[in-house]
């Protein structure tokens, strides 16, 4: 995939001038970023420099180092065979020293665009595989679902972005579902046929995320017997999203922002540029702005994440939502369970009013519990979900009194104003208490917002 104008780069190692600048241009016209060099000296030079996606490698070079100079390249990128004097035996042993292909000179334009086009998507296919096997990603499973204002707001906010490219920083606490955004944000954009890959920044070791994020080389550290792409590599074309990076160290955090400055980066143990078309999506609980002033973060990379910065409120801010999220949940787990319950009238009271410290994440856990304690019955009642329960407001004592005869609208606002009062200013509850929207309890609230928005 080809995003912001990047080009894929291939390197043509053949010592026959002609045929060098030949190769080099029928490349150029299919629209691969083409380099041509002489020899083997110059190859690895050039590799050294700025590895190639691909190379076209004449088997017999002045100076050639055979099978040991192929096996070397083929460590660092995807090799083409070409020769003048082919064998089978001789193809075979390119073949097992990792060559994507073996092509006898000359080589017709067709052929050869066939070739290089198949081994740079077996490629892509070997990226997709180890992204695979390497990503780790919990499954929220909930989706992005809601009413509420600032929920809106925020889906505005990604459509606004997604297709900008541009760096992308989520704040909110702990389980409101940043990454839920960050799946969006990916989703809508330009780069939503490549991988989207997750690293936890708060959970892996300092080597460690190092290694998971830029790779590295074979001997780098105790334990590397071999190279290992990075995520940085393996989301290629795609979204690298960045969780809780306030926990990074200073050192990753100078390696980072080298990243997002240049768009290169080395493996761990490297000494070779690499190209890093990749977009960055970053979350965290913190205020960075707060952590670079007093100079646990650097303000430097603070300043190239929040380039475009979303805010989530935490579930309690955004009580409109706390319903559906819920009934998704557990719509999904019912499906799962092949089972069919629903919550009780009274729960989902308990709900509305209960803070949600833990946010998303606590409801999701909340709903789960109240599927397995409620077992064979037919609804989920407030003491299978495990919360602090509630008096119900619907059980008190409930009057208006006036010194006059009310208006049907005096009735209506004094009436909206008790239920607020009995529900400590929880709208989302108050208008479940009395059988309407929470758009609605908002609209007569607001009368002024209703009138500003026709």
């Amino acid at each position: 995939m080809t995003v912001k104008g990047t080009r894929t780069t291939v390197l043509v190692v053949e010592d026959d001038v002609t045929l060098n600048r030949l190769l080099v241009d029928q490349l150029q016209r299919m629209g691969y970023d083409a380099r041509g060099v002489f020899t083997t000296a110059d190859a690895r030079n050039a590799v050294q420099e700025r590895e190639p996606s691909l190379a076209l490698l004449d088997f017999r070079l002045p100076d050639s180092e055979g099978i040991r100079f192929l096996t070397w390249l083929c460590e660092r990128t995807s090799v083409i065979i070409l020769t003048a004097y082919g064998s089978i035996d001789q193809a075979v042993e390119a073949i097992q020293s990792g060559a994507s292909e073996y092509l006898v000179k000359p080589v017709s334009p067709a052929r050869l665009e066939l070739a290089v086009r198949r081994a740079l998507e077996t490629d892509s296919l070997r990226r997709r595989i180890e992204f695979l096997e390497t990503k780790v990603k919990g499954q929220s499973g909930a989706g992005i679902v809601g009413e509420s204002q600032a929920l809106i707001h925020i889906l505005n906010m990604v459509r606004l972005v997604a297709k900008a490219d541009t760096t992308v920083l989520i704040e909110g606490e702990s389980g409101v579902g940043k990454e839920l955004i960050a799946e969006a944000v990916h989703e809508q954009s330009l780069r939503t046929g490549s991988p989207l890959v997750t690293i936890d920044c708060c959970t892996l070791q300092e080597t460690l995320l190092e290694s998971e994020l830029f790779g590295h080389e074979r001997g780098a550290f105790t334990g590397a017997d071999r190279k290992k792409m990075g995520l940085i590599e393996v989301a290629e074309g795609g979204t690298v999203f960045l969780d809780e990076i306030g926990e990074i160290n200073p050192q990753i955090q100078a390696k980072l922002l080298r990243v997002l400055e240049t768009g290169r980066f080395r493996r761990l143990g490297g000494t070779t540029d690499l190209n890093a078309n990749v977009r960055f999506v970053a979350a965290t609980n913190r205020s960075l702005k707060e952590q670079a002033e007093l100079g646990a973060f650097r303000s430097d990379l603070y300043y190239r994440l929040s380039a475009f910065t979303i805010e989530v409120p935490p579930l309690r801010e955004r009580q409109e939502d706390i319903l559906p999220i819920a009934n998704r949940f557990l719509a999904e787990r019912q499906f799962m369970r092949n089972i069919s319950k629903a919550l009780s009238r009274k729960s989902e009271n308990l709900l509305l009013a209960y803070p949600w410290p833990g946010n998303v994440r606590e409801l999701r856990n909340s709903i789960e519990r109240g599927l397995i304690m409620s077992g064979e019955a037919e609804e989920i009642m407030p003491h299978h979900l495990g919360l602090p329960l509630l008096e119900d407001p619907r059980s008190e004592a409930f009057s208006l009194s006036f010194d006059h005869l009310p208006t049907l609208d005096e009735l209506r606002n004094r009436y909206i104003e008790v239920v607020l009062g009995n529900c400590g200013g929880n709208k989302a509850r108050a208008a479940h208490l009395m059988g309407i929207s929470a758009r609605s309890i908002y609209r007569l609230t607001n009368p002024s917002s209703e009138a500003g928005d026709s």
